[in-house]
């Protein structure tokens, strides 16, 4: 298996020489790391050619790394059923920076996208039909987000009386649980009863 992802990195990087720095393979399995200006190219290079023949779009999935200038992550995941080989593209993106849509080489990536748009807030590039998925469409955020609250901003449900959806700001039932950090699970320094013996 790591002689044939060691090829694939190969004449990956044979034919796209910008791509060659961001190949390696760790864990059993080949992640490249692209830029945006190399997505296109390099999917069609792993769909179309025979020795690869990647022509199977799993799933794009993102990342939030907040701290990070590049803030997000998008994944994609590419299967070749031939060779039984999976690979990984990772290409970064800043908030607010557009990644090119994969549809045109791939077109199920199309509510994959929507998924990455809708949850991180992504933005691809000539995409068909960029709109929320997963989420309401007056819906507030992007809920996948390291910075998205918790709870949420409002909460969605349907009210038999109005016979309508209705949104109503979130209501917690109980207060959020205040630790102070001693108790006997933390490692605490003061002695409980019953303590001394276990010391003798």
């Amino acid at each position: 298996m790591e002689d044939n992802l060691a090829e694939i990195s190969e004449a990956l990087a044979a034919a796209h020489p910008s791509v060659a720095p961001g190949c390696r393979v760790a864990h059993g399995e080949l992640t490249v790391m692209i830029g945006a200006d190399d997505l296109l190219a390099v999917a069609r290079t792993l769909r179309d050619d025979p020795k690869l023949a990647f022509v199977c779009l799993i799933d794009i999935c993102g990342v939030d790394w907040p701290a990070r200038e590049a803030r997000f992550d998008v994944v994609y995941h590419l299967l070749s059923p031939t060779q039984n080989i999976r690979i990984r593209l990772k290409l970064a993106a800043a908030e607010g920076e557009a990644v090119p849509s994969l549809t045109e080489v791939f077109p199920s990536a199309d509510w994959f996208e929507r998924e990455v748009y809708d949850l991180y807030g992504v933005f691809f590039d000539r995409h068909p039909d960029l709109r929320r998925i997963l989420t309401d469409y007056g819906f507030d955020g992007h809920p996948l987000r390291k910075d998205f609250p918790l709870t949420g901003y409002v909460e969605v449900h349907y009210d038999d009386q109005q016979r309508r959806v209705v949104y109503d700001k979130v209501h917690l039932p109980q207060e959020y649980r205040d630790f102070d950090f001693l108790s006997p699970w933390e490692g605490t320094e003061y002695l409980l009863p019953g303590d001394e013996k276990a010391k003798q």
